[in-house]
């Protein structure tokens, strides 16, 4: 007899009565639950021979590009505020303002901190869920061109910030709902190569903007930003779509938080989020340290651009390896390599070619630990089979967004902090050696559940 939970939930997933065949009685139609199993299989090998291939095929193929592209342009931006701030603190309006920073942690950490918000809204309102992205895309464009007309610095955070942040979460999470639908077997490869999408344009954004800026100003930058988004963006919003057909009710049973309670997820939550703390710091301040070896502003600049770079195989690779093996074995490959890297490279890196082979190895092994979000989603679910993998995944995006806005404060303490300055060699006494030991250390942390895997608390 087939699985009643694998009938049960496709049939739940879209609405009988409008695939039921002419033959059966109007009752039964409209009362699935009275159909027997062998039945309900029928039903369902009927809903998949007219529903697109899953794992492949043109149109998986095409809703998976329209997600990494989405991700590159909502992520990429973000990455690239920094281009931004140093333009901000030199120019008038802005340069008196103390609270610069606040307009890019706004952007990326509101972007990642609301999305489990934003996947209950499309679970709730399911027939909304095929417009978000849209809907998300719009608001970006917006907040920038009304960003251009900004007189201050809370005009920013307002509208580059807070808007900015909440149109790129609707733009990107709709990825997240609809790719359980698209791929199974293969979906870590999947969200690994969407996630790349996001290091790609990380290397390609930063000397757009920059020359954008030198050339012709934030305003017009800004202004242009702003429809460059929307053209790029609007031939892909068509493909970003469910591949099954929208139900007509509501699955208020996918709604289940009892998760938040449960002690794997806590456990994988805890490395997530202290990961994240530290993940942040080099990319923030790789081009000062570049530049006090030597480097000029290219060459400075270059260091996140290598990271980004790497990242890119970093995400694709660690999200093939989940889909191969337990999620924690792959967690381990990522935080042994990336403290080593941070320890030994950044650590003892003294001259600008020493720290490029860091930024290369710190973008492939830590770039790829987000990667790893899908594989903890699912073991997050086996250990709680009511809760909903779909919803479980966002909450991880909301742990790294804690790890996000909170590293800013905690890097500029650091800095001020450092007391090894001069005492001690390489990287650890050049003023930046407290931002080394607490990224090695946060990475370290972040291999928390291969421990408690060891331990069988997993």
């Amino acid at each position: 007899m087939p699985s009643t939970d694998k009938y049960d939930d496709v049939v739940g997933l879209v609405d009988v009565k409008d695939y039921a065949p002419s033959t059966r009685s109007d009752s039964l139609a409209a009362h699935p639950s009275r159909l027997s199993y062998e039945e309900k299989g029928a039903q369902v090998s009927h809903y998949e021979h007219n529903l697109p291939a899953v794992d492949g095929g043109m149109q998986a193929w095409l809703f998976l590009t329209a997600s990494t592209v989405l991700e590159a342009l909502v992520w990429g931006w973000a990455d690239a505020f920094g281009i931004f701030q140093d333009y901000y603190s030199v120019h008038e309006p802005f340069k008196v303002s103390e609270n610069i920073a606040v307009i890019g942690t706004c952007g990326m950490g509101i972007a990642y901190l609301i999305a489990p918000l934003a996947i209950v809204f499309m679970i709730i309102v399911p027939r909304l869920a095929r417009w978000v992205s849209t809907i998300g895309v719009v608001i970006m464009c917006l907040s920038l061109a009304l960003g251009s007309f900004a007189q201050n610095v809370t005009h920013l955070i307002l509208t580059q910030g807070v808007i900015f942040g909440i149109g790129g979460c609707l733009a990107y999470t709709p990825s997240i709902l609809f790719m359980s639908e698209w791929f199974v077997t293969k979906k870590g490869l999947a969200f690994g190569i969407v996630w790349a999408g996001s290091g790609i344009s990380g290397v390609m954004f930063p000397p757009i903007i920059e020359w954008l800026l030198d050339q012709y100003g934030f305003k017009t930058t800004l202004r242009v930003a702003a429809a460059v988004l929307f053209i790029l963006s609007a031939p892909f919003l068509y493909f970003h779509k469910p591949r099954l057909p929208v139900s007509k009710d509501v699955r208020h049973d996918r709604l289940n938080f009892h998760f938040l309670y449960n002690k794997v997820y806590l456990i994988y939550q805890l490395g997530n989020t202290v990961e994240a703390l530290g993940y942040f710091l080099p990319t923030i301040y790789l081009p000062m340290y570049a530049r006090s070896l030597g480097a000029n502003e290219f060459l400075s600049s270059l260091t996140v651009a290598l990271v980004n770079l790497a990242s890119v195989f970093g995400s694709v690779l660690a999200g093939f390896l989940s889909d191969r093996y337990h999620v924690t074995t792959v967690i381990l490959i990522s935080t042994v390599g990336t403290v080593l890297s941070v320890f030994l490279g950044w650590g003892f890196a003294v001259t600008v070619p020493a720290l490029y082979v860091f930024c290369v190895a710190y973008g492939l092994l830590a770039g790829g630990f987000s990667s790893t979000w899908s594989g903890m989603a699912t073991e997050i679910h086996k250990a709680n089979p009511l809760a909903d993998a779909t919803v479980i995944f966002p909450f991880m995006e909301t742990g790294r967004g804690i790890g996000n806005i909170a590293s800013g404060p905690l890097s500029e303490a650091l800095v001020r902090v450092d007391n090894w300055k001069g005492h001690a060699w390489g990287t650890y006494g050049s003023g930046y050696g407290a931002l080394v030991v607490c990224t090695g250390a946060t990475a370290l942390v972040g291999g928390v559940a291969v421990v408690a895997r060891k331990l069988r608390w997993l």
